[in-house]
């Protein structure tokens, strides 16, 4: 009848271990134990160490999964080594197939990489109206991989995370209000204190511009067939276009009540008779 230690010896020129006895065979066990203990009370104080820190709570699963799959490799190759298995050519095998991985997933991997980026400097929020590499639109999710735009027309637009995290980024909404600055046009003709008078009236009667700062008028350029004039005023960042149009339907009306002309580029042709 063969001994526990013979039984122990088969076994392992089986699976690859000839050197596997009683002794090993505990010392492996209570390795088990110990590391499944270990990786558990790690794993405790990383989920504590994440729920401390607001920077990277999008992406604290896949955090815990990353670390979570290094301590199982991790022990997994100190159980090799344990047991006399040869713990240089499974790393080189592990290097190898990661890096043909890699390789395969190049452009995929490129876009995980930037939406941890995304997520953790967080150039832009859901909700936020954003402008980046010649798209604009509301960001309606931002994923691992894309993000995702809605143009003001109602287009859905997914834009590779690597491409945005690369690229210059106008985030329209993060301060909470936007510097509107708007050129008008008048006639020489109309006196400049009729003008800024009749900016000054529409302005009045648009909701949604700030007290303050309070919006200005200048006289900013004299051109070929007008005067040009610079209307400078705040509002919130969601009221940024109702105030625009607004202003330029105000303007209309309120010239017109003044008697201020808007003109257009025109030539005026002089016929002198000898």
């Amino acid at each position: 009848m063969e001994t526990v230690e013979e039984v122990l010896q088969t076994v392992g020129r089986t699976v690859g271990i000839p050197d596997l006895t009683l002794g090993g065979l505990l010392r492996v066990v209570m390795m088990v134990l110990l590391g499944i203990l270990a990786i558990r009370l790690l794993m405790k104080m990383v989920d504590r160490m994440l729920e401390r820190s607001k920077s990277v709570a999008a992406i604290k699963p896949y955090i815990h999964t990353a670390v979570n799959i290094f301590l199982w490799v991790l022990l997994a190759l100190m159980l090799a080594g344990t047991l006399d298995v040869d713990v240089t050519s499974i790393i080189a095998m592990l290097s190898v197939a990661g890096l043909a991985v890699s390789m395969a997933l190049q452009n995929t991997l490129s876009n995980l990489a930037g939406g941890l980026v995304l997520l953790v400097t967080k150039p832009f929020v859901v909700g936020d109206y954003v402008e980046a590499d010649g798209i604009s639109g509301t960001i309606a999710a931002v994923d691992m991989s894309y993000t995702t735009f809605v143009t003001p027309d109602n287009k859905e637009i997914f834009v590779p995370n690597s491409q945005l995290s690369a690229t210059k980024i106008t985030n329209y909404n993060r301060l909470g209000r936007r510097r509107m600055d708007v050129t008008l046009t008048a006639s020489y003709d109309a006196p400049t204190a009729q003008v800024r008078a009749a900016i000054e009236e529409a302005l009045a009667a648009i909701p949604g511009i700030l007290d303050d700062p309070a919006p200005v008028v200048y006289l900013s350029e004299y051109q070929s067939s007008s005067i040009e004039y610079l209307t400078r005023l705040w509002t919130a960042a969601d009221d940024y276009w109702t105030v625009y149009y607004a202003l330029l339907e105000g303007v209309r009306e309120s010239f017109a009540r003044h008697g201020v002309e808007m003109t257009y580029d025109h030539l005026n042709v002089h016929i002198v008779e000898k």
